[in-house]
């Protein structure tokens, strides 16, 4: 019998999701070629298009492999798959990207060099050998030079370098590497390194990196402009160069991040299980605190009186060069003034960081918008994110329903991120910061203007912090939009939620510093049962007085002295005048929060009476406890006169204050303490409601100690313990948290 003819198709196929600026359109080119597969493909409103004629089963090969062989930088969502009319190709070819007002756009974070390209850098036979902007399709940066959509060249802060002969075979080669690479470049026509200091200027890459080089090993400090702004970096073995850098920018004891040049010298740094080795070279390349170890080759000063170190692998081809030639450990601390974010323009740098860097590495491709680094803790087994950042930010999520309008949610004052959403998608932008400065609300009103446009979204409403202090409400209130405010903690609260959708019901604990509270006193030690959307006040702590408000943030003492003073004992430490003024309520709100419990445990054990960061007490007491031993406190429980739960922390004052016994010992006890009272008014909530899930979530829940202390307990006495892994459990999830909290409100 004669053979049948194989059947001819012709299919259009749609692919949403991560899929431009990751080097898809040239990986379904090749994956056509191998299936022989006629048409072409391109991209279109923010996702990608393809035409595909040819045998039946060859298209469904070619279909099967284009989610399961997808790039590595990629996550292409649901193929959408319509029979379409033969156009009778004669072979497979890349158009020229279409776009509209309609685009279903998901942006590109950026990423780390690849192994492909740090081969290359390496070469000394490569045109590219130790070119420091080398990049293909699989590695790069994206986000941060991104000026709008469809991603091509024209569209970025590349477009005024034009591509040599070289580099435009490349390009316009849909077999190469570096088809389409829109951030290609090499030494004859990409940017290129500049070297300052003082008077002198030394332009050439090799001459800036060796220069660099020399300045590093005198122990100098260099502003080094990176992928998404400029870092501050010194010998992280060097005690004169660390002690240099804190000193000039008033950082005298917050913990400095540390870039390792491989994960041997990471091992040689600190204690890392294969695990956790694997995420440090994850592509986001984050920070990630590690136990350091006794025999590391670290200035003490780099984390002082702290057990971990902040640590992350090279992720540009500029950082692996400048880290294999110094052969060391380097710190590496944002290019910034305290609280603002990081700095990203070369002029500006180094006017405004000149008192602090003895030198600057500058480039000339321009940073389009500031991305810091993002950073992880290993909590109960897993990586938590305490800040969003480069490599990982924008961060795209997906809405349980769909919501009836867009909205930018505008966080916390702390932290700040801001999160842009609509129908059902929602995007956490990069860490912004802290709201105590111009600079910062600029930052802040770019970063919301860039989302908008970038993702081609309007926002209708905005969504606000209930707070009145916050420092956006002037931007908010000139934007002319709708505003729709939300509670402190009942933010918290749905950010976690979202993580875990199959929990129906919920018993959730919000603890962090303050937040403002639905009795407008600073809440911070909150406990919560319901869903989103409907939270109801269940439990709390015995409130106190913090004399002289927001500032018992920052000296520990105050909170101290409140304890004593609430429960009749001296504070001798306190000057009187405040003790008067707390006598009457002057300037001293009633709080209940427990990051203000660690700080008066901090001070009273003598570990930080004046923090010179946000949370140094209560690190630095974590740190002492983690090794010690203290059994915990029995705390009484009670109902207060409107049937809310409360803990009385009182009983905990004559341990903490008790020199006799080790201060480590005390701060254990502490912990201990404080776990064993959350889970009593646990078990008290679940008699009263039946709810098993309990959810943890605020910035004290960054303690690693009381975190896992917490869900041992909890899951030992029958609860099924919660702890977010997507979302920062501290403000940075605020803003995520607010919109969850809308999503449910809304009519």
């Amino acid at each position: 019998m004669p053979e049948q003819a194989a059947e001819y198709i012709t299919q259009r196929i749609t692919i949403s999701g991560r899929v431009q600026g990751v080097g898809f359109r040239p990986f379904v080119y090749r994956l056509a070629q191998q299936h022989q597969i006629k048409g072409w493909v391109r991209n279109v409103n923010g996702a990608v298009e393809i035409q595909a004629e040819g045998e039946l089963s060859e298209v469904q090969f070619f279909n099967d492999a284009l989610l399961r062989e997808a790039p590595p930088l990629s996550a292409p969502g649901p193929l959408s798959i319509i029979a379409s009319q033969a156009e009778h190709a004669d072979s497979f070819s890349i158009l020229d990207s279409q776009s509209s007002s309609n685009a279903d756009i998901h942006l590109p974070a950026d990423g780390f060099v690849c192994a492909d390209c740090l081969a290359e850098l390496h070469d000394p036979a490569n045109r590219r050998h130790r070119y420091p902007f080398i990049n293909c399709t699989q590695c790069g940066p994206r986000y941060t030079l991104i000026t709008a959509l469809p991603y091509d060249r024209p569209n970025t802060s590349m477009r005024d370098f034009a591509l040599c002969t070289d580099c435009q075979r490349e390009y316009a080669n849909p077999l190469d590497r570096r088809f389409h690479a829109e951030p290609i470049a090499c030494p004859e026509c990409g940017p290129h390194l500049q070297f300052v200091s003082g008077e002198e200027t030394l332009t050439g890459d090799e001459s800036a990196l060796a220069a660099t080089i020399v300045a590093l090993r005198a122990g100098k400090i260099v502003a080094v402009k990176g992928v998404g702004g400029y870092h501050l970096l010194c010998d992280a073995r060097n005690d004169q160069a660390v002690a240099t850098l804190r000193e000039r920018k008033l950082r005298p004891a917050k913990p400095l991040a540390v870039m390792l040049r491989s994960l041997e010298a990471l091992r040689a740094a600190v204690h890392v299980a294969p695990g956790q080795e694997a995420f440090v070279a994850s592509p986001a390349r984050p920070i990630v605190l590690l136990p350091k170890r006794a025999d590391a080759d670290l200035s003490d000063l780099i984390a002082p009186g702290l057990a971990e170190v902040g640590c992350l692998l090279p992720y540009s081809p500029l950082h692996d060069l400048l880290l294999n030639d110094f052969d060391g450990p380097l710190v590496v601390t944002s290019g910034n003034l305290s609280g603002e974010p990081v700095l990203t323009d070369n002029h500006e740098v180094q006017t405004r960081l000149s008192h602090l860097a003895d030198a600057f590495l500058h480039h000339d491709r321009p940073i389009v918008r500031p991305a810091d680094d993002p950073v992880f803790r290993v909590i109960a087994g897993a990586p938590r994110p305490l800040r969003l950042g480069r490599g990982l930010a924008p961060l795209e999520l997906e809405l349980p329903k769909p919501l009836r309008e867009p909205v930018l949610a505008l966080g916390s004052h702390m932290k700040n991120t801001v999160c842009l959403a609509w129908g059902k998608r929602a995007v956490v932008s990069p860490h912004i910061g802290e709201l105590d400065t111009p600079r910062s609300l600029d930052t802040l009103a770019q970063v919301a203007a860039d989302l908008q446009a970038l993702y081609q979204v309007k926002a209708a409403r905005l969504l606000l912090d209930r707070h009145p202090g916050y420092g956006y409400r002037r931007f908010a209130r000139n934007s002319g939009l709708p505003l729709a405010e939300f509670w402190h903690h009942h933010a918290h609260a749905s950010a976690l939620a979202w993580e875990f959708p199959d929990v129906q019901d919920w018993i959730v604990f919000a603890w962090d510093g303050v937040g403002f509270g639905e009795d407008h006193s600073l809440w911070g030690g909150e406990a919560f049962t319901g869903t989103p959307g409907h939270w109801q006040h269940a439990a709390s702590f015995h409130p106190f007085h913090l004399p002289g408000g927001d500032k018992a943030g920052r000296e520990p003492w105050r909170a101290a002295a409140a304890l004593l003073w609430e429960t009749g004992r001296p504070a001798p430490f306190a000057p009187e005048p405040l003790h008067q003024a707390w006598s009457h309520k002057l300037n001293s709100p009633a709080s209940s929060s427990v990051g203000r419990l660690f700080d008066a445990a901090a001070s009273l054990c003598g570990v930080c009476t004046h923090a010179s960061f946000e949370g140094e007490g209560p690190m630095r007491l974590e740190a002492m406890a983690k090794d010690a031993d203290g059994a915990a406190i029995p705390l009484p429980l009670a109902r207060d006169a409107v049937g809310l739960w409360r803990t009385d922390w009182a009983p905990l004052l004559s341990m903490l204050g008790n020199p006799a016994r080790p201060a480590a010992e005390r701060a254990a006890s502490f912990h201990r303490s404080l776990a064993q009272a959350l889970l009593e008014q646990a078990v008290m909530l679940r008699t009263q409601t039946g709810i098993q899930s309990v959810g943890l979530t605020g910035g004290v829940f960054q303690n690693r100690l009381l975190a896992e202390t917490c869900i041992d307990l909890l899951e030992a006495a029958g609860f099924s313990a919660h702890l977010p892994q997507v979302i920062p459990v501290n403000d940075a999830g605020l803003s995520f948290g607010q919109l969850i909290e809308f999503l449910h409100q809304q009519p």
